[in-house]
């Protein structure tokens, strides 16, 4: 687990050798804001002991500082085609500047700053929030040396090298195995819950999980080239062909800006007096725009976040309050992702099969066993110390128990060919017990269904989500029975991270979608919706990279939280427009009259930014 003083150093290691940067644009703006806030005290300073030309040269260098960064600003988002509320904001200042309205231009600068620092001081906050969950996958492998294993970097890794997995490890690299068996864990990759068995010679995909034994691996591919790899660069994709979520300040600002010049314009061409074009911009600066906007969203995000959910930025926040479509993975986002003793059948009283079961896999790390366990230990079953235990790795166990000789394992592990689950699918499975060579009974596990996914889809139907769409990598029948139990709308089921994705782009037809994931399969999903949000506490690393917002707390009704916190900020922030621009307006045709000078503008306007932003604060 990578440390969180590296996250905070603004460096992250990411699969197969990338490095992500955090973007912290708080520190500039916030140099920004304390430059204009101290220029503006000394000026004042200078206003009082009656120095003129310093009181200027003070309002005339901060100024132009801010115009300045702003240019720059401006130019980086003219190459991308994205326009907004810097135009205005660059025009009053420019106006102020070239007509003597120093003191107008400054305070200009001044609203703009802050408007800018306090995104950004959102976004970051939202990034340190997710060190605790960001995960590194290996760096390193173990590769055949001799007689030995020496541990190299993962770029070095060569096909043909032969690679030593360790139980727990992630799978590095895609490899074929060398032994004869191995139990493991691809619910990352594919969405199955319970571990599968490969044979010698079969394929094994990086980022899978070795819940057996160690295992050797013949490497098929580079790092670059792997299973994993082409999910991250598959996210990666996703990401640049998404659409782009205009700020929603930008979408009002672009007609304002055409109105603000219109009326500076006639009022200057009408009266013949050009001083009156500042002081129609001064007072139209749209700072309730600038600051509202993102103290009603920064608010939001703050709130969400109190309730264990992280927001990255207000553009996620934005896309949340709109989303109409909501599409869900299956295993561990709606299920639990762990298998659990679902029915005991057979000859013996059930109780005696679990106990004698659980017993004996107490000496077994399989991800069975362990479930067989807890569950022995849920019903208060009292368990007994096994003797004489043999394992076959992902095959099954035996042992003596109170007496009794006590066989668990699967059809092959007795001899017998391999069957299906008790409902035809590989997310149940049929374990076989044995006492003194006797068929006792069977235990089916399966992957439950969460306690609170009800709960959440009577929740996201009265918060405004028309849609709830079923999208696993599981078989048809195991997806189809999760949704007619949650009442969904549709189900897709067997599909691969890519198959996800074309869900998405399928669902935008009725509206912005919402996509839910836990793992790395979800992670090109996740970035392709409108607004990605990872849930769980494990295999998070690249769902957290790829998605918008994160769950921390357990629990799925909090994503129903965070629709009405998102749309609550957005209407707020929707009424501190409304209420900004019309006030703005107002002023403008009485600037444009000439009934209001720039200064006294500058004042009103400040005025209006005090109301807008307290309306804003209520998102709080």
């Amino acid at each position: 687990m990578a440390t969180a003083a590296a996250w905070r150093a603004g460096r992250w290691t990411w699969p197969q050798g990338r490095v992500l940067r955090l973007r912290d644009g708080s520190s500039g703006s916030g140099l920004l804001v304390l430059s204009s806030l101290l220029a503006l005290v000394i000026a004042f300073a200078f206003y009082l002991a009656g120095n003129g030309l310093g009181y200027k040269a003070i309002l005339i260098g901060c100024t132009s500082l801010i115009l300045a960064a702003l240019c720059v600003e401006i130019a980086r988002k003219l190459r991308k085609e994205e326009y907004g509320l810097d135009l205005i904001a660059a025009l009053a200042m420019g106006a102020s500047l070239w007509f003597g309205e120093y003191l107008a231009g400054a305070i200009v600068g001044l609203m703009y700053s802050g408007g800018q620092f306090l995104e950004a001081y959102a976004h970051r906050r939202a990034d340190e929030g997710m060190s605790a969950l960001l995960a590194q996958v290996p760096r390193t492998a173990l590769r055949l040396a001799g007689n030995g294993f020496e541990e190299i970097p993962i770029e070095t890794v060569a096909v043909g090298d032969v690679l030593l997995i360790r139980k727990g490890d992630v799978v590095p690299v895609d490899g074929a195995l060398v032994g004869e068996v191995a139990t493991i864990d691809q619910a990352v990759l594919t969405g199955e819950p319970l571990p599968v068995r490969i044979a010698r010679g079969g394929n094994i995909s990086s980022g899978a999980t070795n819940e057996g034994d160690a295992i050797e691996i013949r490497v098929l591919s580079r790092a670059e080239d792997s299973t994993y790899a082409g999910i991250v660069r598959l996210v990666e994709a996703s990401r640049r062909s998404k659409a782009k979520l205009m700020r929603l300040a930008d979408r009002f600002s672009i007609w304002f800006l055409f109105a603000t010049v219109a009326i500076a314009g006639v009022s200057a061409l009408i009266s013949g007096d050009m001083a009156r074009i500042v002081a129609v911009l001064v007072v139209a600066t749209p700072c309730p725009l600038i600051l509202a906007v993102p103290v009603a969203l920064a608010a939001g995000t703050s709130k969400a976040a109190k309730q264990g959910v992280l927001v990255k930025g207000a553009r996620p926040l934005e896309a949340l309050a709109q989303a109409t479509v909501a599409v869900f993975d299956k295993t561990g986002t709606l299920t639990a992702g762990q298998p659990e003793v679902g029915h005991i059948e057979g000859p013996e009283h059930p109780d005696r099969i679990l106990r004698l079961a659980a017993s004996l896999d107490q000496a077994s790390g399989h991800v069975v066993g362990r479930a067989l366990v807890d569950e022995a230990h849920r019903r208060g079953l009292v368990l007994s110390r096994p003797s004489e235990v043999t394992e076959t790795a992902g095959s099954g166990i035996s042992g003596i128990v109170d007496g009794v000789c006590v066989g668990v394992g699967g059809d092959t592990y007795f001899g017998e060919a391999p069957s299906s689950g008790a409902d035809g699918s590989r997310s149940a499975m049929r374990v076989k017990v044995l006492f003194d060579g006797t068929p006792a009974g069977t235990i089916t596990l399966e992957d439950r269904l969460r306690e609170d996914a009800i709960q959440l889809v009577t929740q996201l139907r009265a918060s405004g989500i028309s849609r709830i769409v079923l999208a696993s990598g599981d078989e048809l029948a195991v997806a189809a029975a999760i949704a007619r139990s949650l009442g969904l709308d549709d189900v897709a089921a067997r599909l691969a991270p890519a198959d996800k994705v074309a869900v998405i782009e399928k669902e935008r037809v009725h509206g912005k979608v919402l996509m839910v994931g836990d793992g790395v399969n979800d992670a090109p999903a996740l970035a392709a919706a409108d607004v990605g949000i990872a849930v769980g506490v494990e295999n998070l690393a690249a769902a957290a990279e790829a998605a918008d917002i994160v769950l921390v707390r357990d629990d799925l009704t909090k994503i129903a939280t965070a629709i009405g916190i998102a749309r609550r900020s957005r209407k707020i922030a929707l009424q501190s427009i409304y209420a900004g621009i019309g006030l703005s307006l107002l002023a403008m045709g009485f600037a444009g009259a000439g009934y209001l000078p720039p200064v006294g503008g500058a004042l009103l306007q400040e005025a209006i930014d005090v109301a807008v932003i307290l309306n804003a604060l209520r998102a709080l």
